[in-house]
């Protein structure tokens, strides 16, 4: 049975109709960490999900430092005061910041949006007291600094790092199965992880066949040129019509499900894949580079279809991965040995995965889950 939260804690703006929540899901060494996200159809009981993916996510990322935690906020991320909203959500969970609790950026919030509004507000990157004695962390805060300046493949670090970490699953999922060489992708979700991992798995050899942004779907089945498309992207994760060939199709985005494909990956909301549209997969594997995008009926549909799922919490934990090395002295400050580090852990655990579903004749998500079960929580840092 899965453990409930540690604690949750509700906010309610003053000067707009926002409000948010921050989950602790579980402390290990009186430490937890996770992003905040900021969309219209954020809920508590959403935040609570993440959250507890995160727990998941940190054991899958072989963390010992550090358990799983979650926020979101109720509000529109495009809205003029998006970020004052931001700012006070921020100075309203500060006593748990200081306390053990760190919270980075999700969807509608960017990470440096939060480091800025952190040091604006006096609290700087959340740490325990033990962190700030050690040394060692504090060079690996001083190498976290430079790391999120630094670029890989034309991307910033932490807006490639999760993106290829879910090409690297996608690679090692799809090998597992004995898959053909070549095989047709379609992305849902366009923002930094859609993007990124579009580029990784085309150079990975894979034919990225669809991409759905929050306007349309763009298909082509002989493949779409992704480098054309990430370089002219527009703010925010949508698609830029300059960058449109003449044989592409334009279709509704909410297709991207159902097309012939041989992979999937949602990348962008969750709850994506429910009930009401599972039976209409085509794919063969669905990898989940967004937070819980696949709700438990769709699961139950999806097993009894026969595809496979690379959970999100190991095919998407790149994120947590560089901050996690990086902070405590993992890898050094070079892009090339953070990104070697995050396929290494990523491909082995989903193999692992992938593996004892094949001998157990476990579905997936059952297997990874008793896996990864989260430590049991101790308590924040007072």
């Amino acid at each position: 049975m899965e453990s409930k939260p540690y604690v949750v804690v509700e906010w309610n703006d003053t000067e707009s109709d926002a409000t948010g929540w921050l989950c602790a899901y579980n402390f290990v060494n009186h430490y937890c960490g996770g992003g905040t996200r900021m969309h219209p159809t954020v809920t508590k009981e959403e935040v609570i999900r993440l959250a507890t993916a995160m727990g998941y996510k940190y054991k899958a990322c072989e963390s010992e430092t550090t358990g799983g935690c979650k926020a979101g906020i109720a509000y529109d991320y495009k809205a003029p005061d998006a970020l004052a909203v931001l700012k006070r959500f921020l100075t309203a969970v500060t006593p748990y910041l200081k306390a053990g609790v760190s919270i980075g950026g999700d969807l509608g919030v960017d990470y440096g949006d939060v480091l800025h509004i952190l040091d604006e507000i006096g609290v700087g990157l959340p740490q325990t007291k033990a962190m700030k004695e050690d040394l060692k962390i504090k060079q690996g805060i001083l190498n976290h600094d430079e790391v999120c300046e630094m670029t890989f493949d034309g991307f910033k670090m932490y807006d490639m790092i999760t993106g290829y970490g879910c090409a690297f699953a996608t690679d090692e999922a799809w090998k597992i199965k004995g898959g053909k060489p070549g095989a047709s992708v379609v992305i849902q979700g366009f923002g930094c992880v859609g993007a990124s991992a579009a580029v990784c798995l085309d150079k990975l050899g894979y034919k990225v066949v669809g991409i759905a942004d929050v306007n349309r779907l763009l298909y082509c089945a002989d493949g779409l040129d992704v480098k054309k498309l990430v370089a002219a992207r527009l703010p925010k994760g949508e698609m830029n019509p300059e960058a449109f060939e003449s044989n592409y199709e334009e279709l509704p985005n909410g297709k991207w499900l159902e097309m012939n494909c041989d992979i999937l990956m949602p990348a962008a909301l969750e709850d994506v894949i429910n009930k009401d549209n599972a039976h209409q997969v085509k794919a063969s594997l669905i990898v989940e580079a967004a937070n819980i995008p696949t709700t438990p009926e769709a699961d139950e549909i999806l097993r009894k279809k026969g595809v496979d799922i690379a959970v999100d919490f190991v095919s998407n934990l790149g994120g947590i991965r560089i901050y996690e090395v990086v902070i405590f002295g993992i890898c050094d400050k070079v892009p090339q040995e953070i990104v070697d580090d995050t396929e290494t852990i990523i491909r082995k655990n989903t193999r692992k995965v992938f593996e004892t579903a094949k001998e157990s004749g476990k579905f997936t998500r059952d297997v990874a889950r008793e896996l990864f079960a989260p430590d049991p929580s101790d308590t924040p840092d007072i």
